[in-house]
């Protein structure tokens, strides 16, 4: 079903129902599907080393597209102009982009690309900086003085870091997380590397992400799951901010690899880039469940 707008707090993001939601059709087939995907995602590993460049869908002529698409961009035509940047999560790259990157395009967005950085990266700001670079390269490419960025992951917190705090939203016209540890997660005790260590609940990373940001323009929708398995305790893929304009969308039974693949997710991204979900609301901040 579609995303039911609301405005509580979701208490602790666990499955719903206790011990017995655990053994659930619903959270059953979100596992198999995770297992799948990954399998699936490692044999397309290799063929997402490299950065993917911009190339504009050559078929897009705004008074040609079938009656889904033009009804996406009813409010806005010029939505679907804006370029995508789909930014992917820790020692990951742009094939965990494969369906999402197909689906933005047959739903009508005219530009989508991704950015791989290395996996060698050991640090949020660092990282955060070459997006940035590259956001502006993006944009004297296409002309565009703005454009939609969508993370997934740690992608995900590197692209708000570059929002929140290197002057991103100068750029940056909508910010999409996908699975994202906006406080953190447990799992990041387990590895002592410097970047993990940034991903640990209170880090100085995430500490300086709660600091003031008044007049940050990019809005943000946080999307996560109650089956992630990788951001722990799942209600930390929530952004919880009283300066940025923010939507959470929990979604239910999905593993943290298959959320760029889900049609739930799928659906709120284009939905969200595509203006239909109300961002702009900063009190007070909503939250929806998908």
């Amino acid at each position: 079903s579609g995303p039911e707008s609301h405005t509580t707090t979701l208490s602790g993001g666990a499955p719903r129902g206790g011990l017995r939601a655990l053994v659930s059709p619903q959270l059953l087939t979100g596992g198999l599907t995770e297992l799948a995907w990954v399998g699936a995602h490692a044999l397309l590993y290799p063929l997402g080393t490299r950065t993917e460049p911009v190339r504009p869908d050559v078929r897009f002529r705004p008074g040609e597209q079938p009656a889904t698409v033009r009804a996406l961009f009813a409010e806005d035509p010029l939505a679907a102009r804006v370029p995508v940047l789909l930014v992917h999560g820790f020692v990951d790259n742009r094939s965990i982009f494969a369906v999402m990157r197909r689906s933005l395009r047959r739903r009508g967005f005219a530009s989508v690309c991704s950015w791989n950085y290395s996996p060698l990266l050991t640090d949020v700001a660092q990282g955060a900086e070459h997006l940035g670079r590259y956001v502006e390269r993006l944009c004297e490419q296409t002309g565009h003085e703005r454009i939609h960025v969508v993370g997934h992951s740690l992608g995900g917190l590197i692209a708000r870091y570059h929002v929140q705090k290197q002057g991103g939203d100068r750029r940056v016209e909508t910010l999409g997380s996908v699975g994202p540890p906006h406080a953190g997660s447990l799992w990041a005790h387990v590895l002592p590397t410097s970047l993990v260590r940034q991903l640990r609940p209170g880090s100085a990373v995430l500490r300086s992400l709660d600091e003031p940001a008044p007049g940050c323009r990019t809005p943000l929708t946080a999307i996560y799951s109650d089956l992630d398995q990788v951001v722990v305790p799942t209600s930390s893929g929530r952004c919880e901010h009283p300066d940025l304009d923010v939507r959470n969308v929990l979604v239910h039974g999905v593993g943290h690899m298959s959320l760029p693949i889900h049609r739930a997710v799928l659906d709120e991204v284009a939905a969200t880039l595509a203006g239909l979900r109300g961002v702009g609301r900063r009190t007070p901040p909503a939250s929806a469940v998908a």
